[in-house]
Formats: structure tokens, sequence, C-alpha cells
């Protein structure tokens, strides 16, 4: 893969600054469909403080095997392919989604910058 330019592996910045338009707009989401109020006390909001996360995991879900990437990804001109080419089909988006939820996987990268939720999965987060 190129160092640079389109093809590219995509950098923290664009990573992170589309994981915030993600989970801004998962957020938005949650609040105008579910009601969730992110100042209830945890007693008070039950499964509705979960209900950011979960829109978070399905617009990941629903966005990578057929948009090419999130709209996070996609606004900030990225995409998700398949390492060793191909469609991502619909098991790697998943598997990825989920280790991004449980945080770690996602901020342990190598030396490529590739997170341990794209190694485990055969995909790469790339410049569009």
């Amino acid at each position: 893969m190129p160092e640079t330019g389109p093809g590219s592996i995509a950098r923290p910045g664009r990573r992170i600054g589309a994981l915030v338009i993600d989970y801004a707009a998962a957020t938005i989401i949650a609040t105008g469909f579910l009601g969730f109020d992110q100042f209830a006390l945890p007693s008070e909001a039950g499964l509705t403080q979960f209900a950011p996360l979960a829109v978070f995991a399905l617009l990941q879900i629903l966005f990578i095997p057929t948009a090419g990437g999130s709209p996070g990804h996609r606004i900030l001109g990225m995409r998700v392919i398949r390492l060793s080419g191909g469609w991502v089909g619909l098991w790697r988006p998943v598997v990825r989604t989920l280790l991004i939820v449980v945080v770690i996987p996602a901020v342990i990268w190598d030396a490529d910058q590739r997170g341990l939720h794209d190694k485990a999965t055969d995909l790469v987060l790339i410049r569009a």
C-alpha cells in the first residue's frame, strides 16, 4: 500500500474524526427515536443509556458492507476494504464492530497503524 495519498492506510486523526461523527450521529438518532436522556441518573436511564452505542454498532454493521465504510468514514474520505481483496462480507463488519465497542482492540495498533479490530478481520481502513 502507498505511504500517503489515496489507497494509504488512514491515519489516527481521520479515524478519530470519523468516530466522533459516527457517535454524534448515533446519539442524535438515539435521542430522536429512542428517547435517550444523557443526563438521566443511572437508576432512571435503564437500557436507554446504551441506546447511542447500539445505534453506533448498527450504523457500522449496516454501512461497512453496503457503502464501504460508516458515514464518518465516507465523509472524511475513507473506506474499509479487505486486505486480501474482495467484498468485506457480512461477518467481518460484525466482528470488527464488536471489537470496537470493547475499545481495547481498537486502540492497540501495529507499526502500520492498523488496529487489532482490523487485523482480526483482515480489514484495513484506507484513504479513498
